[in-house]
Formats: C-alpha cells, sequence, structure tokens
C-alpha cells in the first residue's frame, strides 16, 4: 500500500447508505464486476462510468450507514479508489472496507471546504491531505488494519499468516 498518493475527488454528502452505494436488485448479479456498473445508481446513474483508478471519495457525515452488506464495501475496493475520506462512517461498513482493502480516513473539515474534481494529495506518513496549499489531518490508521490493508483484505491477510 502506498504511503502517500494524489487522486480526483468525488463529493458525495452525509448518509450515504448501502442501498445507494450498491442497490438491492444489483446484488444478483454474478460478479462484483459486473456489481459496479451500478454503484451509487440511485443518487447518480453516470457516476460508475466517470470514476477512475486512483480517484478518490470525499463524503459527510456517516458514510457506508444502512444494512450490512459487504457487498458496498467490496464493490468500491474493485474500483480501486486511492481511498475515501469522510467525516465518518458507520461502524460495520467501516470494518468491512478495510476486510477488502478499502483504506478509509476521516476528517471533519475537508468535505466542507473541496469540491468535486479537486485533486487533492495524501501523505500518510504524515497523516496530511493536502488541497492546494490548505493541509488537513487525518488520523492514523490501527497497525491492525494497517496490515489488513497491506495484505489486499482479511482473506489474504489470514492466508498469509496461516501459510507461515
Amino acid at each position: 500500500m502506498r504511503k502517500e498518493f494524489a487522486g480526483r475527488v468525488w463529493r458525495l454528502g452525509d448518509d450515504i447508505d448501502t442501498d445507494i452505494i450498491i442497490p438491492t436488485q444489483y446484488l444478483a448479479l454474478e460478479t462484483v464486476e459486473d456489481m459496479k456498473k451500478y454503484v451509487f445508481n440511485p443518487l447518480r446513474p453516470d457516476l460508475a462510468e466517470l470514476i477512475r483508478p486512483g480517484d478518490i471519495i470525499v463524503a459527510g457525515k456517516n458514510f457506508g450507514c444502512g444494512s450490512s452488506r459487504e457487498q458496498a464495501a467490496e464493490i468500491l475496493a474493485a474500483l480501486k479508489l486511492s481511498c475515501i475520506i469522510a467525516k465518518s462512517y458507520a461502524r460495520i461498513f467501516y470494518r468491512n472496507a478495510f476486510n477488502n482493502g478499502l483504506l478509509l480516513l476521516e476528517n471533519n473539515e475537508l468535505y466542507d471546504l473541496c469540491q468535486e474534481g479537486d485533486d487533492l494529495s495524501v501523505n500518510l506518513e504524515n497523516r496530511q491531505v493536502l488541497l492546494g496549499e490548505r493541509s488537513f489531518s487525518v488520523a492514523s490508521v490501527p497497525d491492525d488494519l494497517w496490515q489488513m490493508l497491506e495484505a489486499g483484505g482479511l482473506v489474504p491477510l489470514m492466508r498469509k499468516r496461516n501459510a507461515q
């Protein structure tokens, strides 16, 4: 996992629930690759086509609320986002994201000051996000979750540990 990266911002609001991330009717599709075409469909049907690997979602509070469906985090990880930065996360989504190798960061100010299309630079060593000349701090990722990210998620981490 890279400790420094930059990406383009996609800005979403508060209370983005798992039904918005991936609506129920698309969960029956055969693969995550099939499902990811419909990410955020109820909110912004065009967004799935616009998101590129390395992009960053910046959101308000309570991102990932709603059901405990793991596919929501799995699909966002499959989009190869650099990370999501939100004011706060639903607890189950937070853990599901790390289980699937998706980096989540928290900051209370960035959402209110950034615009969609802005470029952000993230330095995890310094726990800083740069938006132009402004710097924002983010909480550090706990060691156990960082190990999970570096392995690509919980299952790859457990395979690695059990092979030793």
